[in-house]
């Protein structure tokens, strides 16, 4: 097992995000539950806060463009609403059980 120099956010769609999904996204129609997506963050931090504010925008803008391309029906891209849309939650220790090397693109 290979130790990752990365920390992670675990981002989970709220009830919000849900409504918000199944009313722009026919493929969405009657979700009423959705995988949570992981994030890599830097390794070392100390404060949850700093972490979630520099990288909120770019996990929302993700997020919603998953389930539309279309930017005029995106909800206001603001922290209150981030915290609306999602649970989160933060770690700093990232394993990769895998034999296979990691490949990003």
């Amino acid at each position: 097992m290979k130790f990752v120099n990365r920390g992670y956010m675990v981002v989970q769609p709220t009830k919000s995000f849900i409504e918000w999904a199944n009313k722009n996204d026919e493929d969405y129609s009657d979700l009423t539950s959705n995988e949570s997506s992981v994030y890599l963050i830097e390794e070392d931090f100390y404060d949850d806060e700093p972490v979630v504010k520099a990288n909120f925008k770019q996990i929302f803008l993700n997020e919603l463009m998953a389930v539309s391309e279309d930017e005029e029906v995106y909800p206001e891209i603001t922290l209150e609403n981030f915290n609306a849309y999602f649970s989160y939650q933060l770690g700093s220790t990232v394993f990769d059980a895998e034999a296979s090397n990691l490949v990003a693109d």
